[in-house]
């Protein structure tokens, strides 16, 4: 039953997020895909560790996060993230935010700040999150990141419940020579 669970879990999350990523890499490379420019880049992400500033017993550390960002040069930013949250519950969170450099390291080192609506705290938990009287409510992470080449570590703090810490890697727009 376990193995069933997991694999069903594993397809509720990445089929979705498989098809949205291969309708954007497919943009990426088409030349119809006006919105995307040189120094855009396609930013995948998943979650390695979590922790609770005030464990409780019903908290779950492993989220599952699969994020999906669109990084313009512009440092504008949007995009969608699937997990599971504090108490396993399914829920996904669609956001628009801003990239700040830290000034003298390279591009290195980053800030990010992401708002935009979450869905998923229901039941018992629905009061967990605030604001979610409709079942969606507003939430905004900031997070510090660095970044080597195309490979990025982010710690984002989710409130003042805890924090995530985070590793993704990115994929360069380019420009198509025609």
């Amino acid at each position: 039953m376990t193995v069933i669970m997991t694999r069903y879990t594993l397809f509720q999350y990445l089929l979705p997020l498989l098809c949205f990523s291969t309708t954007l890499s497919l943009a990426a490379t088409s030349a119809s895909a006006d919105w995307l420019e040189e120094g855009d880049q396609f930013y995948f992400q998943t979650s390695l560790y979590t922790v609770h500033y005030d464990p409780q017993d019903d908290h779950n550390n492993k989220q599952n996060l699969i994020n999906v960002e669109l990084q313009k040069a512009s440092q504008w930013l949007g995009g969608l993230a699937v997990f599971k949250n504090s108490f396993g519950q399914s829920t996904q969170f669609g956001y628009i935010g801003y990239n700040w450099t830290v000034p003298n390291t390279q591009k290195l080192m980053y800030f990010k700040f992401v708002g935009g609506l979450m869905h998923g705290y229901e039941g018992e938990y629905k009061d967990k999150i605030p604001l979610n009287e409709a079942g969606i409510a507003p939430a905004v992470v900031p997070s510090f990141g660095v970044r080597y080449k195309h490979i990025h570590s982010e710690v984002a703090l989710f409130g003042g419940a805890g924090a995530m810490w985070t590793v993704g890697f990115d994929i360069p727009i380019t420009a198509n020579s025609e």
